[in-house]
């Protein structure tokens, strides 16, 4: 063991060791609720695509509380027959301005998201999922007549709402409308992918739309954007 020349031992140089012992004591804690807290997102996200059990029949309310909306998973790319239609959500807004109220032309949300990522060689997770994720959710978390499906549906709503807000009004929002948005209505649009030229499969390339009805933005939903800024 080296040791000073007064004879006093060398003390480690780096790491957690390095610290005096009060925030040694802080970083160990820290460090083993981190490891708990990764446990525990991985035991959720774990329940939540595993079949139904024991567990989740009891408590599957809170594993829903913890994986929706950010924490969504799915199995689209292995089904039997995977998603061949290029979605995209368009939106429009009416905004209060000093001559009264006025709607906006439809906004591509999904186009934004397209020129974001053409060319970037790492785009980010929220610019390649962020939005084609909520429009799935939304659509699974409704009925045929647009009706919500409990709280999921809610939930799903507060959650298109609040992405809308970030990109259409206020500090950084890439098409800003220009005013205070009262309300928002959104569009959905499929175009089926083409069958490549070497497959005997017909299949329609005409597009359809599915218009959503008006929303009031309300205080509660810019609080909720502003938290996500």
């Amino acid at each position: 063991m080296s040791a000073h020349i007064d004879g006093s031992e060398r003390r480690p140089t780096g790491g957690i060791l390095a610290l005096s012992l009060p925030y040694q004591i802080v970083a160990a804690v820290a460090l083993a609720a981190l490891a708990v807290l990764a446990c525990l997102h991985l035991a959720m996200v774990f329940l939540h695509v595993a079949p139904s059990n024991t567990l989740t029949k009891q408590h599957g309310q809170a594993v829903d509380d913890w994986i929706y909306p950010e924490f969504e998973q799915n199995w689209k790319l292995f089904a039997p027959n995977p998603l061949q239609q290029n979605i995209s959500l368009q939106v429009r807004a009416q905004v209060a301005g000093p001559g009264g109220s006025h709607v906006t032309n439809w906004i591509d949300l999904t186009a934004q998201d397209a020129e974001d990522i053409r060319g970037n060689v790492f785009p980010s997770h929220a610019q390649q999922n962020l939005l084609r994720r909520a429009v799935d959710w939304y659509g699974t978390a409704h009925d045929d007549e647009g009706r919500p499906k409990g709280t999921r549906g809610r939930l799903s709503e507060e959650y298109m709402r609040r992405i809308v807000l970030l990109r259409i009004e206020g500090p950084g929002a890439r098409a800003d409308v220009g005013g205070k948005v009262e309300r928002i209505q959104l569009r959905r649009v499929s175009r089926p992918v083409p069958a490549p030229h070497w497959s005997d499969e017909k299949n329609s390339t005409q597009s359809s739309a599915r218009v959503m009805p008006w929303w009031d933005i309300t205080d509660a939903d810019r609080a909720r954007t502003e938290t996500s800024r």
